[in-house]
């Protein structure tokens, strides 16, 4: 009895979360199958040649065909750079926008070089970085950190400098020094542009790692696709893609997860205070 409760409950429980789901991405969903559909029928009917763009079912059997390589060798060197490059970006930015934000000198010798570090082509420096790294993790994680600090450290910065005057006055007048102004009042504020930065920081790094991998590496995604793709084999090329892109998407559901989750742990514990 016990476990036909169960059941029913779990059954209920996951009925009314995809029902919540549906409605919110229901037309979405629909429209990719209808694209799918569309791209299946052009290839197969012969409109467009399979070697230039292969048909989604052909994909899926290339990585279910290399799903060992592919999930076991190259999926998680280009996660570790994504990821090691992830961490250096939020670290930098975070310091980068708390000193702009602290001290006016830091920010006027800084932000400048923030900018011109995004105008230098990355195709340019990924072979500086190989010279001086190597082969290695590290050349790679060059190129990620380099792509994925910038929206870090202006979203950041630029959340920082959205206090509220009135706010700010009022907990001077209440004895709070500088830094409790900037902990209390100026950290909370900023936490959706940081947030936003981070999204945008996340997907980016899976660019960089691309970028890297396709210029100088020896495994990730990236380089097998550059290696598929000179042996004209677009199936297991585009079968990389996917993953590349399916990585790209769950960094990015998990940053706006945390985005969800921190906000309203924020705002129950900003409600008790108020009620107190």
């Amino acid at each position: 009895m016990q476990n036909d409760r169960a059941e029913v409950s779990v059954w209920t429980w996951c009925s009314k979360w995809l029902s919540k789901w549906f409605s919110q991405y229901g037309f979405f969903i629909v429209l990719m199958l209808s694209l799918l559909a569309i791209w299946e029928t052009i290839v197969r009917m012969g409109w467009a040649p399979s070697f230039i763009i292969p048909a989604p079912t052909a994909i899926i059997g290339s990585l279910v065909e290399h799903r060992r390589l592919l999930l076991t060798i190259h999926l998680p060197a280009t996660f570790m750079e994504v990821v090691v490059g992830f961490v250096l970006s939020i670290v930098t930015g975070i310091t980068l926008a708390t000193g702009m934000h602290m001290n006016r000198s830091i920010e006027k010798a800084l932000y400048p070089f923030i900018v011109i570090s995004q105008t230098i082509p990355l195709i340019a420096l990924s072979p500086v970085f190989i010279l001086w790294f190597g082969y290695t993790l590290w050349s790679k994680v060059a190129v990620v950190f380099l792509i994925a600090f910038f929206p870090i450290v202006v979203s950041t910065y630029d959340g920082l400098r959205q206090g509220d005057p009135e706010q700010r006055e009022l907990l001077l007048t209440m004895g709070a020094s500088k830094w409790d102004i900037f902990c209390k009042l100026q950290v909370p504020l900023a936490l959706p542009s940081f947030f936003s930065g981070l999204k945008m920081s996340v997907v980016y790094c899976v660019v960089g790692a691309t970028i890297g991998e396709w210029l100088g590496g020896s495994k990730g995604l990236g380089y097998f696709s550059r290696r598929m793709s000179s042996n004209m084999n677009t199936d297991a090329m585009f079968a990389s893609i996917l993953l590349l892109s399916l990585l790209g998407i769950v960094l990015f559901i998990l940053i706006a997860w945390l985005e969800k989750r921190f906000g309203i742990r924020r705002h129950r514990h900003g409600g008790k205070r108020n009620v107190g």
